[in-house]
């Protein structure tokens, strides 16, 4: 009954599927309490109905007192277990849950969250773990706990009469087949909503990140008047879809409380006709009162379990996409990095094809080429934040895809245009490049990349918050605070990606000096858009349409005549461009 089938399906963790067995068994012990209950109500009946036939006195007054206080104790002792194994420990699985995903999205290649975005991934990680939670904790444990409980009482009661029996149960397999038959409807009502969800929570990222452009643009009551339209289709679709699960649901209601009816007509004409006597139809109506209370929970919620389908594929879909996985010790003889016939797709699309080049240890290789030729990639795939489609990548002779990311990224240092900060201090936004290193080392890193001038302006030096992703700080500034990271954690290889793109003269002096002492002996692969910016390179690598065009030193391919010297002369000829006064 519980299968791994079933925890895959209800994206259960190994603990989840035991916190089900658990919530079902004790839901079983309850019903089957409450019955007992039942039962002493139908013993003290059938001593009231003997006095007032026979003239006896009540029997036994002491065990009916001695009954009702076990069945109190037994009730409390049995529904706070029920309580502990349907919510507490779900409460446990919803942490677990979250961390798990989390771990697995560390695992992850890089290229994973191209194709989902933030909002998309926030919703799989609070909303549709929050949705199982309710499965979780209000359905599984006590629809499969009622199935049980209620055949046992089922085989109970035919030794009685089977006649009553069907009488009073028949209305339940009907209503379950029904809602069940309606699965599939519902679940594609689920897809619309979850759809229709998504699209808004787009929207708002999208408006949160884009304010500033949507504000200069004056374009605040267009997008505004789109997103309220996406709002007003989820609310539509969600109604459409609760709706529709609403009358199901309802409807399986009423045919399971048509058992009241029958059982009393039934009942009745078996009384009539001399083949029972009232207590047995008293026992069956005491029965029916509460025969149907452990499905009332389930069914009021049941319709979540069919549409939480959406939510567990999409959590599964995480657990499935492969992981990057390798060996946990890295040890290469040296730090040149070799492409061999590299060859990478993304979304079907070729990015790079039979791309080789070497990387020497203590040089600096650019990687240079019109916008869309592989650059980027190449040095995504080099720190193996992609996956390689075809080739190898090695690392003083190591295939880096037999290393854990993790451990391989421990030799690398990464500079980007695109700085990313945390709203910290200026002090562990720096140690995150070493953890666990001193106050000293951190200003001695922060010195080096000359962070120390603008660190000593700020209200709190080193301890100064500088907002979300450095939000009170300047671009150059917040360059050479990453800059201050790299040289901080001394790795062997450093990445760069136009690092002083952006900046002005004098920020990108003053982060050029922090980059020379960043990149002395260290195996360097420079991204560049500028051609004055790799002019001392030692080796440059010119790519195009994925492929390498040409490489040599900056000499020798000026020589050539090829595509790198058309890139140095055409950025000559915009350096001279200036924008004249229109009189």
């Amino acid at each position: 009954m519980f299968s791994k089938n079933f925890q895959r399906k209800y994206a259960l963790t190994d603990q989840g599927l035991r916190n089900v067995r658990k919530g079902a068994f004790w839901t079983v012990i309850v019903n089957l309490v409450v019955m007992a209950g039942m039962g002493i109500l139908y013993l003290l009946m059938g001593g009231f109905m003997g006095t007032l036939t026979e003239g006896a006195s009540l029997p036994g007054p002491l065990l009916f007192a001695g009954l009702t206080v076990l069945f109190v104790v037994l009730s409390f002792v049995t529904h706070l277990q029920q309580y502990q194994a349907t919510y507490g420990l779900v409460y446990n699985e919803v942490k677990a849950t979250r961390l798990s995903l989390a771990e697995r999205l560390r695992k992850l290649p890089l290229g994973y969250f191209g194709k989902r975005d933030l909002a998309d991934l926030t919703e799989t990680i609070m909303g549709d773990v929050n949705r199982m939670e309710h499965v979780w904790s209000h359905v599984l444990g006590y629809l499969r706990g009622a199935y049980i409980s209620t055949a046992i009482i089922a085989v109970c009661l035919l030794v009685y009469d089977w006649r009553l029996t069907i009488a009073c149960l028949w209305g339940v397999p009907v209503a379950f087949v029904l809602l069940f038959g309606a699965r599939k409807l519902t679940a594609r009502a689920s897809e619309r909503t979850k759809a229709a969800a998504l699209r808004v929570s787009d929207g708002i990222q999208e408006a949160l990140e884009n304010v500033r452009e949507i504000r200069a643009a004056n374009q605040e009551a267009r997008y505004l008047e789109g997103l309220n339209q996406k709002i007003d289709e989820h609310e539509k679709v969600t109604i459409r879809g609760e709706l529709g699960t609403g009358i199901f649901v309802n409807a399986a209601s009423v045919i399971m409380r048509l058992g009241v009816a029958t059982t009393i007509l039934v009942g009745a004409d078996l009384i009539l006709s001399g083949q029972i006597d009232f207590m047995l139809l008293f026992l069956f109506l005491l029965v029916i009162t509460r025969v149907y209370a452990p499905f009332d929970q389930s069914l009021a919620l049941i319709a979540e379990m069919f549409v939480s389908q959406v939510s567990a594929d999409r959590i599964n879909e995480i657990y499935d996409t492969p992981a990057a996985k390798g060996a946990d010790a890295f040890k290469p003889q040296g730090h040149d990095i070799v492409f061999e016939h590299v060859g990478f797709s993304y979304d079907k699309k070729k990015v790079l094809d039979g791309v080789s080049f070497t990387a020497k240890e203590g040089e600096v290789t650019a990687l240079v080429g019109p916008s869309g030729s592989g650059k980027s990639t190449c040095a995504r795939l080099a720190a193996r934040l992609w996956e390689i489609s075809e080739g190898t990548i090695q690392v003083g002779g190591v295939d880096i895809s037999t290393v854990d990311p993790e451990v391989l990224l421990t030799d690398y240092s990464m500079v980007f245009q695109d700085v990313v900060l945390f709203d910290d201090t200026v002090m562990e936004n720096i140690r995150l490049g070493r953890r666990g290193a001193t106050d000293e080392e951190v200003r001695a890193a922060a010195e080096a990349a000359n962070c120390d001038e603008f660190v000593r302006r700020l209200p709190q030096g080193y301890d100064t918050p500088i907002g979300e992703n450095g939000a009170r700080l300047s671009g150059g500034e917040r360059q050479r605070i990453s800059i201050a990271r790299a040289l901080l954690k001394n790795a062997p290889i450093v990445l760069l990606d136009e690092a002083t793109a952006s900046l002005d003269v004098e920020n990108e002096t003053k982060v050029q000096e922090a980059l020379s002492r960043l990149l002395r002996g260290k195996t360097v692969l420079v991204i560049a858009h500028r051609m004055r910016t790799v002019a001392g390179a030692d080796h440059i690598v010119v790519l195009e349409n994925g492929r390498v065009a040409e490489e040599g030193t900056p000499a020798e391919l000026m020589e050539r005549g090829g595509l790198y010297r058309r890139m140095v002369e055409l950025q000559s000829e915009s350096a001279q461009w200036q924008l004249n006064a229109v009189r």
